[in-house]
């Protein structure tokens, strides 16, 4: 664990008796009801420690709902009524204690009854010269009974926050209309990334995006937009979503992203038996396109991969299969243009999950993986939300252990040390609070000292968060129409007391209103405390270096041999919507992945062998591309709702299949060559994944996560489970040059210069 510098006991012991004469609600500041309220009307005073700089932070009337609202882990981005209520703001709270009220100032929101010119707030994000932030905001709501509204989060800028500046928030340029935009942060060059609900190519037929687990509406992924010209793009199309990305200070983009790769479970209780009897209506889609076809009286519901559910025993009878499961929320880092995307630092479940089974129920060499199976890091943890690098510590991050529902993604501060140098088979989770704050209970131990969101370490040393000292479910403990939340989230400053950090200091003395709203069918009213969460830090920092990659040498070689510019080979990919796919030695597996086969043999090639035992032939890579195939129609069956889910079906893009040579094996596949290695041409902005098969197509090794590469990029891998130090023979990652991206260029090459004479011209190629 990374461990904090304890404070001195004279401070901690000043700062708890402030925090006691504040009180744990303390002394609520009224809101001004004007909507162009004065500087002065908006500024209040609330503790009198004073910090090394200013913090923007959102208020935000309490939800007691914690499925798909705000604040979920997941699902969070959606804007209706009963999503989000209406009447928080934009605060900032100066070093002296000082408040400020900026959306308020600067005439938006107010009190009473929210209509039109209501808003809700979220995510402020601060600028590298600590002079602007952008964030998302909301504005509208019903302004009668039964009306029904529709808004969306939008993007904004907010600059004139110092103490003698007047407030001035302005509308991003050129973002996404009707769709939801929010977690925005600001690039090294200034464009705006963010997550969006847009769908992937922007097609409305495929909108809402469904997740894999709910079928609930889903954010498409990461985008980066350039507000002066509106050039926008997908770094990340995620099946299931991203979440809170930031830029480091290294300049990788590192967010949370969710995997959960597995069959449709709604279609599986639609199918009876084990798994279910509810009733979803699910079905298939012919294809993404508006008029596609699909039967609701008699639906198909095929699904081709990963491997069943382990409630399918009718589809894993007569099989070696044990049923799959996948459900993670854990740290991801891509690079600005959407390229290099990975794990953060190829962290995954053997370092950090706790215990996960093995694929085939008949290969006595595959291990069982638990938190005692031997690795460094000894402090498992199930999700890792809401991560924020460590101001002082360039590569330590601070995030939030939390369960999927019930706590609005509140549990435990958990910390990691993860520089891009650092390999993952020494990083170590720190527990920053104790593990008892990881999830919610009735009967609280003395060492759950309640539920943290919002990590902020500061630049003076201190950890602020948001935090409740609630331990059970949230729920709704009145009415619809007076709402009550059991949590009470307000911004703290936490310390090591002992071996593990609690709250010393409330930073404001609690912030109130009184509003009410329509949501629509029901008057919704609430008088008293708001949320206080979502801190930021408003200083200057240091705008990193942006990043690029440069092609290794094993793979260059190849390019050199075949004679291949590879300006042009990639002047060719983007033109045809394409990245190219590298693997070395496809045989070659991470010493720690023993769940699936790592005896591996290549016909007639190479094998990688960790131990005496079955050996796998594997003579095919099959790609799988995410296509929105599946609907629902609810329990009636009758009309088909809006959005459909990911399905993975074999590589079919009419660019890629085209232009990989005809491997003779399943579709979607390419052939791997002797000495281990695979190259493919593959859709590009679309997410992907593969499997291993055997010379009749069926599945070895599964690739257990959705990958999305970009136009023009030329992505290689070491192996197929990515090698940290050594694989399962104690050998190095791969360092031969792949000879299957040889007879890919070799092939290419001839179909695009049948005269021989390579007919492209040099044209550089920009990376956004």
């Amino acid at each position: 664990m990374k461990t904090l510098k304890p404070l001195p006991r004279l401070y901690i012991a000043l700062t708890l008796l402030a925090a006691l004469l504040l009180g744990v609600t303390g002394t609520a500041i009224a809101s001004s009801t004007a909507t162009s309220a004065s500087v002065s009307q908006s500024i209040a005073r609330s503790s009198t420690r004073s910090s090394a700089s200013p913090i923007l932070f959102v208020t935000q009337v309490p939800v007691p709902t914690d499925f798909t609202t705000i604040g979920a882990v997941f699902g969070n981005h959606k804007a209706g009524l009963q999503d989000v209520a209406r009447g928080g703001d934009l605060w900032i709270r100066y070093p002296d204690g000082t408040l400020r009220n900026l959306t308020q100032e600067a005439g938006f929101g107010g009190t009473g009854l929210q209509g039109a010119t209501a808003i809700a707030v979220r995510d402020p994000s601060v600028h590298w010269s600590g002079k602007k932030a952008v964030f998302s905001m909301v504005i509208g709501a019903p302004t009668q009974q039964y009306q029904v509204t529709t808004q969306y989060w939008q993007l904004y800028e907010v600059s004139g926050f110092d103490i003698s500046q007047t407030v001035v928030i302005t509308k991003v340029p050129n973002q996404p209309a009707n769709f939801n935009n929010i977690s925005p942060v600001y690039g090294t060059d200034d464009r705006i990334l963010f997550t969006s609900d847009r769908p992937r190519t922007g097609a409305t037929q495929l909108y809402p995006q469904l997740d894999e687990y709910e079928l609930a509406p889903t954010v498409s992924g990461l985008w980066s937009l350039n507000p002066g010209s509106g050039d926008l793009f997908m770094l990340d199309h995620a099946p299931s979503g991203d979440f809170s990305p930031s830029v480091d200070s290294f300049g990788r983009v590192v967010f949370t992203r969710w995997d959960h790769m597995q069959r449709d479970q709604e279609a599986d209780d639609d199918a009876g038996g084990a798994c279910g009897n509810a009733k979803y209506g699910t079905f298939n889609y012919s294809d993404e396109s508006a008029s596609a076809s699909y039967d609701l009286q008699h639906p198909n519901r095929a699904e081709v991969y990963p491997e069943p559910r382990s409630c399918r025993t009718d589809l894993l009878a007569g099989t070696n299969l044990n049923g799959h499961a996948f459900n993670q929320f854990f740290p991801w880092q891509v690079l600005e243009d959407g390229t290099q995307m990975e794990t953060l630092n190829h962290l995954g479940r053997h370092e950090l999950a706790g215990y996960f089974d093995v694929t085939f129920n008949n290969d006595p060499n595959l291990v069982y993986h638990s938190d005692q199976t031997p690795r460094t890091n000894s402090n498992s943890i199930g999700n890792m939300l809401q991560i924020q690098e460590d101001a002082r510590q360039p590569g330590v991050y601070f995030a939030i252990d939390a369960p999927e529902f019930g706590t609005h993604a509140s549990g435990q501060v958990i910390s990691i040390t993860a520089p891009p140098a650092l390999n993952a088979d020494t990083a170590v989770v720190g527990y920053v609070t104790h593990r008892d704050t990881a999830s919610y209970t009735d009967t609280p131990s003395p060492n759950h000292s309640g539920l943290y969101r919002n990590p902020l370490p500061m630049s003076d040393g201190n950890l602020v968060v948001a935090h409740t000292f609630a331990t059970q479910a949230d729920s709704n403990t009145g009415t619809r129409s007076a709402p009550k939340s059991r949590y009470d989230y307000r911004l703290k400053v936490i310390s090591q007391t002992g071996a593990y950090y609690t709250p010393v200091m409330t930073l404001t003395a609690g912030i109130s209103k009184t509003i009410s709203y329509w949501d629509p069918d029901e008057l919704v009213s609430y008088s008293g405390n708001l949320w206080e969460w979502m801190p930021v830090e408003v200083r200057a920092r240091p705008r990193p270096t942006r990043l690029t990659t440069t092609l290794a040498a094993p793979e260059a070689s190849m390019f050199a041999e075949a004679g291949v510019s590879l300006v042009n080979l990639e002047t060719w990919l983007v033109k045809n919507d394409l990245a190219l796919a590298v693997t070395r030695n496809v045989t070659s597996r991470d010493k720690a992945d023993l769940q699936q086969p790592y005896n591996l043999h290549v016909p007639g090639g190479v094998q990688t062998v960790g131990t005496a035992g079955k050996i796998y032939d594997v003579t095919y890579v099959q790609y799988f591309q995410a296509d929105q195939l599946r609907g629902y129609a609810g329990a009636s069956g009758t009309t088909p709702n809006p959005g459909r889910r990911v399905l993975a079906q074999p590589m079919h893009d009419s660019n890629a299949v085209h232009n990989n040579p005809s491997s003779g094996g399943p579709a979607g596949s390419v052939v791997i060559a002797p000495d281990g290695s695979q190259a493919a041409f593959v859709p590009a902005r679309r997410a992907l994944t593969w499997q291993l098969t055997d010379s009749t197509g069926t599945g070895i090794v599964r690739e257990r996560y959705w990958v999305t590469l970009q136009p023009g990029e030329v992505r290689t891998c070491t192996a197929c489970h990515g090698v940290n130090t050594r694989d399962q023979a104690g050998a190095p990652p791969s360092t031969n040059p792949p000879q299957a991206l040889k007879t890919l260029l070799n092939a290419w090459k001839k179909s695009q210069t049948p005269t021989g004479r390579d007919k492209f011209v040099y044209v550089p190629l920009i990376r956004r």
